[in-house]
This record gives C-alpha cells, structure tokens and sequence, in this order.
C-alpha cells in the first residue's frame, strides 16, 4: 500500500502561510514551534481587531497577507489587509443578495483559496472569481449555480474552491457536474462529472502512488475523482436519511486511508484507499460524529468536536481513528473549529473563545482560555507567523501567540 500524502495546493508556500481552508494540506496543521503556551504568564495578545461585514468565510494568511471575504449592504467584498496591522492593501467586490431558506442573508460562506498569483472566491449565489494576487484585479467569473443547474442548498453555496495543477476545482452539485474544473489563468472549463448535488464539505487533492486524486464529501457522500482527467475513479454513499441535514466535514487522508465525520445520524467512518478503490474498515455513529468543523489528527488519534451546535450538544473528543475507540470526551465544550500547532491545539469555540489543550490521547488537558469574539463563530480559524485570525459576524480578530 503506498503511502498517501495530501498535495500543496499553492506551491513555494512560506512554512508560515495558510493558504486555504485548514490550512497548507486542508488538515488543520500548522507546522510553525516555539509558541507561547504559558498564557497565565503571557496571556494571548490582540494584535489587532477589525469590524467587518457578515458572512462565515476563513481568512487565509499567504505572504504577509490575510484576505477577508464578507458582505457589507449588497456588496460580496475581498479585501487583502497586512496580516500584521489589518491595514487594507486593495479591494474587490461585486454585487451579491442572498436569502437563504430561513430567512437569512449572512454573507460569503466559503473560505477563500489563495494560489500563487490568484485567489479564487466563490460566494452564496454560486459566484466563482479568480481576483489576481498582487492587484486585487478579476481576472474571470463564473455563476456556478446557473451555468449547472445547481440548487443553492438550505444555507447557499459554501463548499470553498480547491486549487491544484494550474485548476481551480469546485463542488459545484449540478447533473454530470458535481464537481468542476476550471483552468485557474483562463476561467475555461476543463472537465466536468459526478451527478451529486453540493455539500458544505471542500474538496481535497491527495496523492496516491504517481496518481493524484479529488476527494469531495459531496451531499450524498464520497466522490474520487482523478485530477488530471476528471474520471471518476470511485464513490460511496454517506449521508443522514433526514433531509435536513448538511455534510460539512473536510475529508481527512490519514496513512493511505480516508476519513469522513458527520452528523444527524450519520456518524464517522474509515476507509482503506489505494487510489483506484475504497474498502470500509469501520464506521459508527458513536465515535465522532461532526456538525460542521473537522477534526485534526495527531499521532494516532482525531481531536475534534462531537455533536450539533443547534442542539447545544458540541463537546471535544478524542478518539483513536484506526479504530474508532473514544479516548475521552470534554463535555459542553461548545462546538468549536481545531488547530494543530506546535505539538499542542488551539481551538475557537461558536461562544467565542480560544482554548488551548494538550495533544493527551490520555485525558483532556487544558492549557488556557480567553474570550476574543462574540457568540455564533462559524467560520474556521486560520494561524500564520504566530498569530491567529479568527472571526464572528461583525469582527476579525489577530491574536499572537508567540
């Protein structure tokens, strides 16, 4: 079985960029040491705070840079602030409404992707822009949603864009175009497949041997897909009987296995891959069992968060993934978006506060608490050169931790 490691999505990365989604290999690592974990001594630094806009999109960090995506009236906005003072370095927007099926206008939900000389941004309504990196200037648009017939969802489009191979890839959830590649210069389609429609689940690109593979946790469950040609190399259904329900966890590639969590019944499940085929090594709805955020692993066991933020059921768990077996669980923990740094973990919890805790598969060890953001945090944290972006509806947040 060759051994299976997740591709850079934007090549000649600094060891301190964090340029999508959970991260350099969308597995919510940091590869940074040598932070401050003494927090009663030298308690977490606000750096810098910033009132933004709605919306539920990340803030990646590449180059000194952190790229905000947020809604303020009816505008979309990209903004490129230096990720050291917050100052705004250059602007794009374009006109964007959006009513979810509740009711609700939020904003952007989908983390930004930044490449090495574009970032893709895809909004509620489908909207895909690649925005070029050094001016802010479009450089393509696409809809999604109406060029495929795709259905917004219960809360919009928030599955963010995947870039590899010059192709900038996107769970579009249209018939015979659940996901699509476009050439990341041109805009141009380069293929299309799958008939699954959209989760809020990113894709991911990961290697197997000498073939490189998109895995999506689409809305009926897993989708392979190789990078180069689109041809679907292998799928299996995993998704909560209940209609109202949503697939939001990042796919995890974990030593030539694949790694799916959701909720509403749905449960985890651990899959064997050789890149052409999958087989089922375990599943449960008793293990880890995530709403929206994904799990980070370290050595051999997962840390992440159990339970429904709705239900205010969202406790932190620590289980062994090879197996399933829960280690322990922290409850009313909140649920909570997870880093990897440093040999320890930082989390940001929907109540608003940064919690720091020991990678212990023996029990939970807590290492400090502080409160940065109001309630209802949706969007996952980012971490870059020390220093930790996180933010709620209305502020962005940069905190150091070194």
């Amino acid at each position: 079985m060759p051994r299976i490691a997740a591709l850079l999505a934007v090549p000649l990365l600094l060891a301190a960029d964090w340029p999508q989604i959970l991260g350099p290999n969308r597995d919510g690592r940091s590869p940074e040491t040598k932070l401050n974990w003494d927090w009663i001594a030298k308690p977490p630094a606000m750096v810098w705070s910033k009132s933004i806009g709605s919306g539920w999109a990340g803030v990646p960090v590449v180059g000194g840079k952190s790229f905000l995506f947020h809604r303020i009236d009816d505008e979309d906005i990209l903004e490129a602030l230096d990720a050291a003072t917050g100052e705004r370095l250059w602007k794009f927007a374009y006109p964007a409404k959006y009513r979810d099926d509740f009711g609700f206008d939020d904003g952007p939900r989908a983390t930004p992707t930044v490449g090495k000389d574009a970032v893709c941004i895809l909004g509620a309504n489908g909207d895909l822009h690649a925005v070029e990196l050094r001016t802010g200037a479009k450089r393509w648009h696409r809809n999604v949603l109406k060029e495929y017939g795709a259905d917004k969802g219960f809360f919009g489009v928030a599955s963010s864009p995947v870039i590899a191979d010059g192709k900038a890839i996107v769970n579009a959830g249209g018939k015979g175009a659940c996901l699509v590649a476009f050439d990341l210069a041109s805009g141009k389609e380069v293929w299309k497949v799958g008939d699954d429609a959209a989760s809020y689940s990113s894709p991911v690109v990961a290697k197997f041997g000498e073939r490189s593979v998109v895995l999506a946790f689409t809305r009926a469950g897993l989708l392979g897909v190789a990078l180069d040609s689109g041809t679907k190399l292998f799928d299996l259904p995993w998704r909560s009987r209940i209609d109202a329900s949503v697939n939001a966890s990042v796919p995890l590639v974990l030593d030539g296995h694949i790694f799916l969590t959701s909720s509403y019944g749905t449960g985890a499940i651990l899959l064997k891959c050789d890149g052409k085929s999958i087989e089922e090594i375990w599943s449960n709805d008793k293990s880890l069992s995530c709403q929206y955020a994904t799990p980070v692993r370290a050595g051999d066991h997962l840390f992440g968060t159990d339970g429904r933020a709705d239900f205010n059921t969202g406790r932190l768990r620590c289980i062994e993934w090879k197996t399933g077996a829960v280690k322990w669980s922290k409850e009313r923990f909140g649920c909570a978006g997870v880093i990897g740094v440093d040999g320890k973990f930082v989390a940001v919890t929907e109540a608003g506060e940064l919690v720091a805790f020991e990678a212990n598969a023996e029990k939970y060890a807590e290492l400090g608490r502080a409160t940065i953001l109001g309630e209802k945090v949706r969007a996952i944290p980012s971490f870059a050169d020390g220093r930790l972006y996180a933010r709620d509806g209305a502020k962005l947040v940069c905190v150091a931790l070194k």
